[in-house]
């Protein structure tokens, strides 16, 4: 019998200790593992190549996101990169151009000089990506960034993987770090792939590092496997413990994430210090339709674009009080980002223009504390 997402965050791949009765499965904090005999083991031999803490977490996320497994890595960008590691010189991939700063540079300082053409469409729309896909030679992935990082743009998830699987063999990536499988489900609406920087949303607490890929069939999980089984990238089992107890609460702190940022990104709309507030879930957001339709909500990061520019980014990140000034997203804490200089300080002036990213961009990840505390605290701090 199908579960609800609320009880598969809580009972998936978490039953109770068979030998204790515990009802929090135990850390497995062991490198490797007796064998009976040569040639004979309980099904676990090494844990680069598995660990039954990582794989509870796995079974959990891959049921989340509705997929058929998944592969957990030591961080985001490990899971990024060993999905990329399965092409070849000569295959292609095809992104959006607003794309999480380190994914981009990733792109283009290690696998571009390795062989594999890279494709962008400054429009991540289905036209867009069939216009990039015309133009690159051997295309094996589409990535799709949606909501993207920091502009907050919205991709139709369906109406591009179907663009995209009318070119055989490539495949669709989404990057669902922002929304979570409790928000959108990228793989019921056509893609191939998920990835996830479960140091955000999934683990919550800003106290651990990792990173996951799921996959909508086996046989396009298997090249992943095997990556990680080779490469060895793999998650600590107490990082994977943390990340599951995080993914336990998702649901509810999710519901506050999404709660708080559309309060606050209303109250912005109304300071006249923010010349633009980007939020999915407010009416002028020009992808707000698409939004509406793909996800059950619309996330809890706010992007605003400052009146007086630099300076006044200056003087608002010298006296938030609540709002913590950090690299991350995703905590139950509030925080705040100048993507120029930190999460996009490897893109140049020019390419952070082409993309929209201005000396006057603050990216807010709205946490769960009281909402009229947070509308306060930036309000003193932008006056």
């Amino acid at each position: 019998m199908p579960h609800s997402f609320e009880t598969l965050a809580i009972h998936a791949g978490q039953e109770p200790d068979p030998s204790t009765g515990a009802i929090t499965p135990p850390i497995h904090m062991t490198s490797t593992y007796a064998q009976p005999a040569l040639g004979k083991n309980k099904g676990w031999v090494y844990s680069r190549g598995g660990n039954p803490t990582r794989e509870n977490l796995e079974t959990c996320l891959a049921a989340l996101e509705k997929g058929a497994g998944c592969c957990a890595f030591g961080s985001g960008m490990a899971a990024i990169t060993a999905l990329l590691q399965t092409l070849k010189p000569g295959d292609g991939v095809v992104a959006g151009l607003d794309l999480y700063g380190g994914t981009h540079r990733i792109l283009e300082t290690l696998f571009r000089p390795w062989g594999v053409e890279i494709v962008y469409t400054p429009d991540a729309t289905p036209e867009g990506y069939r216009d990039a896909l015309a133009h690159t030679a051997n295309p094996r992935l589409a990535w799709v960034e949606s909501p993207t990082n920091p502009l907050l743009n919205i991709s139709d998830i369906a109406a591009i993987s179907a663009v995209v699987h009318e070119h055989g063999e490539c495949n669709v990536v989404v990057d669902n770090t922002f929304a979570t499988p409790w928000l959108q489900r990228p793989i019921e609406l056509g893609a191939d792939y998920v990835i996830h920087s479960t140091s955000k949303y999934l683990a919550g607490h800003s106290d651990v590092v990792g990173g996951v890929i799921v996959a909508k069939t086996n046989e396009l999980l298997d090249p992943v496997k095997r990556m990680q089984k080779s490469a060895g990238a793999i998650p600590s089992p107490f990082d994977v413990w943390l990340t599951q107890r995080g993914v336990k609460s998702l649901a509810v702190r999710m519901q506050r994430h999404c709660d708080n940022a559309l309060a606050l990104a209303q109250a912005l709309q109304a300071m006249p210090e923010f010349t633009r507030v980007v939020y999915p879930g407010l009416p002028d957001h020009p992808h707000h339709e698409i939004a509406r339709k793909q996800m059950d909500g619309f996330g809890g990061v706010v992007t605003v674009e400052m009146r007086d520019g630099f300076p006044a980014v200056e003087r608002l990140l010298e006296r938030l009080e609540i709002f913590t000034l950090a690299e991350g997203l995703g905590g139950i804490e509030s925080m705040v980002n100048f993507p120029p200089r930190m999460s996009h300080e490897s893109l140049s002036e020019e390419e952070l223009a082409e993309r929209g990213i201005t000396q006057s961009t603050v990216r807010f990840s709205v946490g769960i504390e009281n909402i009229d505390d947070l509308i306060r605290d930036i309000r003193q701090a932008a006056g």
